[in-house]
């Protein structure tokens, strides 16, 4: 399973502005010395989104999250369409990358150097009407993705982007939860009645009005897609959100 609830939006309509200097990844704690005391168990994460149950027989055994790529692909595939799935996903890393960006999204920046889908074709256009058009295939490929059958996948592998979120620094945390407000997130960007202004004050576009600039990594991608496309993947997230929290 990939294309992840509201982190498919935010992967399909990142641009390919040059981007801007990383920060150093988060890795996972070292583990203690063998003879160092046994540290006390972790207090279990707290949950305000619970991982719905699932409707259907127990899932088979899960991979390891190093081996999890294969089964991934297949989910994936069967998901968005081979067609689909060969030209705009990164078949490396599938799990980890997801979460990675599902994190990154509401947050000030999420670089692509860890998203799970390439980037959008063509040269960024620095008029908001024009470069909306270059993601118009993309929007229709995540319209046509079926809620329950993304929740259902999601849901059977879910260990495994537990495990990964804890990897990456958030042991005490429950990644549904995060990928809840990663949803909540975009549908809160901004709908306005005409494109937004751009400036570039040096390399990369930014957009002229502070209050945008300001807006989280996911929030800019919503707005970078232009308000038609922009509301129809609103659509599709809150099919995919009430499938998710509701089930």
């Amino acid at each position: 399973m990939i294309v992840l609830l509201g982190a498919g939006a935010g992967y399909y309509f990142w641009t390919q502005q040059p981007e801007e200097p990383l920060p150093a990844p988060i890795s996972a704690p070292e583990p203690a010395p063998a003879d160092a005391p046994a540290p006390q168990a972790s207090a279990q994460p707290e949950v305000r989104y619970p991982v719905p149950a699932t409707e259907e027989a127990p899932a088979k055994s899960l991979p390891t999250l190093e081996n999890s790529d294969p089964m991934m692909r297949e989910s994936a595939s069967t998901l968005l369409g081979r067609k689909a799935f060969e030209a705009m996903v990164r078949p490396t890393h599938l799990v980890r990358n997801v979460v990675a960006t599902v994190d990154n999204l509401p947050r000030e920046t999420a670089p692509t150097r860890v998203m799970p889908l390439e980037p959008v074709p063509g040269r960024f256009i620095p008029s908001p009407e024009k470069n909306a058009a270059r993601y118009t295939p993309y929007v229709r490929v995540f319209e046509a993705l079926d809620a329950r059958a993304l929740v259902q996948r999601y849901i059977e592998s879910y260990p495994l982007f537990q495990q990964a979120y804890a990897e990456l620094g958030f042991p005490n945390r429950n990644f549904n939860d995060r990928l809840v407000e990663a949803i909540d997130d975009l549908l809160a960007a901004p709908e306005l009645a005409s494109a937004p202004e751009l400036v570039q004050p040096k390399v990369l576009y930014e957009f002229a009005d502070e209050d945008l600039q300001q807006r989280s990594a996911g929030q800019k991608i919503m707005l970078r897609m232009g308000a038609e496309n922009a509301a129809r993947v609103k659509n599709k997230l809150r099919e995919i959100r009430r499938e998710l929290v509701q089930r």
